[in-house]
């Protein structure tokens, strides 16, 4: 007999990652990918890991290798805390296997079915998916080169901009709450990745932060604020974080992936005392604690300022590259109305293609041509834009970038619509 199956409701929620099925095409001999969001392997630190790995299994391998505390090493939280451009106690850092286990921990906390969550539009995937088992509602705020849109904001709040005698938060809170339609709630939070966002680029800039932490808190609107990618700057540091400004009001998620390896599977967050015990307790469900070998090993590798040395050999790496690519798009682009951005760090370029085109369409003219790339509409909550598409210049060469970049032009070129 059969065995049937049956799955919960949210599993219908779950679908596979566009990403992820699209790197498997990459995986062809010959494909030059732009897809995927991996960091360079160049820039894996291998060698001091392997000193770190010796060090670690012969100081206290025993403990190394034992089960740990939830919260994380006590060591590498204090590090976190002072890394961060703001006071941080230690106790409120929690070690996760990834910042991607961040957004499934705080999608579990704080959305239940319907729930109303905010993001930027586009946004990442993966907080998408992260979000989804737990079925909220998910809205995009119109967002511009310097980020989200406050005039959208208020609109999905439905509220005017702020009177001269705004009540505090809490008492504003709870007057929108009392005006907005029953089915519709007040949004749990608003997630933004003021940093070389995923998939744009683009940095929120520094009025635009100034003015959406002063807005959420007006509202008390709680902000998730996501950086794995701050560190990559090419010429100068981004802003303060949203958080530093306002840490009661703000979830902060940071991750060792783009600055030592994703493969180690090691992020923190950093969240006000009054939501730290509920994430530590989904935190224990979820999988008891992030594996202690990793963060002994990161944290014997942190030790006497390592990032510091390492974090700028990645950025000139990943600029050379990034200039590589903005050149080949300048060359080969001319004549067809592409418009790309100039991210000033990450590892991402964000293109549109002429009108009419549609960038799902073209991957797999693209692909039988020999390269890859992320069609923008994955990154969509809402209605998406079809033209949009992502291009991460830091796995291929310099040449490859070069090479690719001239083949998807002519693909472009092939299939772009003609008029008389």
């Amino acid at each position: 007999m059969d065995m049937h199956w049956t799955l919960a409701h949210r599993a219908q929620k779950m679908n596979p990652s566009v990403i992820r099925e699209i790197l498997k095409v990459t995986e062809r001999p010959g494909i030059i990918s732009f897809a995927g969001g991996l960091p360079s392997p160049k820039t894996f630190p291998v060698e001091v890991f392997s000193e770190a790995c010796a060090k670690v299994l012969g100081d206290d391998g025993h403990s190394a290798l034992q089960y740990a505390a939830s919260e994380g090493l006590p060591a590498l939280r204090q590090q976190v805390a002072d890394m961060l451009p703001w006071a941080v106690d230690p106790a409120q850092v929690l070690i996760t296997s990834g910042s991607q286990q961040g957004l499934d921990l705080i999608g579990k906390v704080l959305i239940d079915p319907g729930s109303r969550v905010l993001v930027e539009t586009p946004t990442y995937l993966g907080a998408l998916q992260a979000f989804a088992p737990m079925e909220p509602m998910v809205e995009g705020i119109a967002s511009d080169e310097h980020g989200p849109d406050l005039h959208s904001l208020r609109h999905a709040l439905g509220v005017e901009a702020e009177p001269g005698d705004a009540p505090e938060a809490p008492e504003r809170r709870r007057l929108l709450q009392l005006n907005l339609d029953p089915a519709r709630d007040f949004p749990r939070f608003m997630y933004v990745l003021p940093n070389f966002q995923n998939p744009t680029g683009r940095t929120m800039s520094e009025e635009r932060r100034a003015a959406l932490v002063a807005e959420a808190q007006r509202l008390g609107l709680p902000l998730l604020e996501d950086n794995p990618y701050g560190d990559l700057w090419f010429d100068t540091p981004p802003p303060a974080p949203l958080t530093a400004r306002h840490p009661e009001g703000c979830v902060y998620l940071g991750s060792f992936s783009k600055v030592l390896a994703p493969g180690l599977r090691l992020g923190f967050m950093v969240a006000p005392p009054s939501l730290y015990p509920k994430l530590l307790q989904a935190k224990q469900a979820a999988d008891l604690h992030t594996p202690s070998f990793n963060q002994r090993v990161v944290s014997d590798v942190l030790k006497d300022g390592f990032l510091d040395r390492h974090v700028p050999t990645i950025r000139s790496l990943y600029k050379a590259q990034r200039d590589a690519m903005l050149e080949a798009l300048e060359t080969h682009m001319q004549g067809l109305d592409v418009q790309w951005n100039r991210p000033a760090g990450g590892m991402f370029i964000w293109v549109q293609l002429p009108a009419g085109m549609s960038a799902i369409d073209l991957l797999p003219h693209a692909v039988d041509k020999g390269v890859a790339f992320v069609p923008g509409s994955a990154f969509y909550a809402g209605t998406a834009d079809p033209r949009a598409l992502r291009l991460s210049f830091v796995t291929p060469t310099v040449e490859q970038i070069r090479v690719g970049v001239e083949v998807l032009a002519q693909v472009i070129r092939d299939h772009a619509p003609h008029t008389a």
